[in-house]
């Protein structure tokens, strides 16, 4: 993360929480449910050239998907709510660093 209060006030308004408070400067833990993502400050970070990804598994993915629409999360243009070939349902979005998060659903 470059900007902690902006990270925090995205995942947040994602319905994540921080479980331990937020008591560390360089680093915060973020959890929703059985998901929990920990980002340490790098203010540095070219957000252009960031490549982090992470994979997070969800029930009620069609809920969760218009929840995030109707709060107006942006959805990453190439990958809107759909089945995947793979036999997941999935959804993309870049986050304010750049952290590409996919939520799926197995059906």
């Amino acid at each position: 993360m470059r900007d902690k209060t902006k990270t925090l006030a995205y995942y947040t308004g994602m319905g994540f929480n921080t479980p331990n408070g937020d008591r560390f400067d360089d680093y915060l833990m973020l959890q929703r449910d059985q998901v929990e993502i920990h980002f340490f400050l790098f203010a540095k970070l070219n957000a252009a050239e960031n490549y982090g990804q992470v994979y997070i598994r969800v029930q009620d993915i069609d809920t969760f998907y218009q929840s995030l629409v109707d709060a107006g999360h942006s959805i990453h243009p190439n990958a809107p709510l759909q089945l995947k070939p793979w036999g997941q349902k999935e959804f993309s979005l870049l986050d304010p660093d750049n952290n590409l998060l996919t939520f799926g659903e197995s059906i």
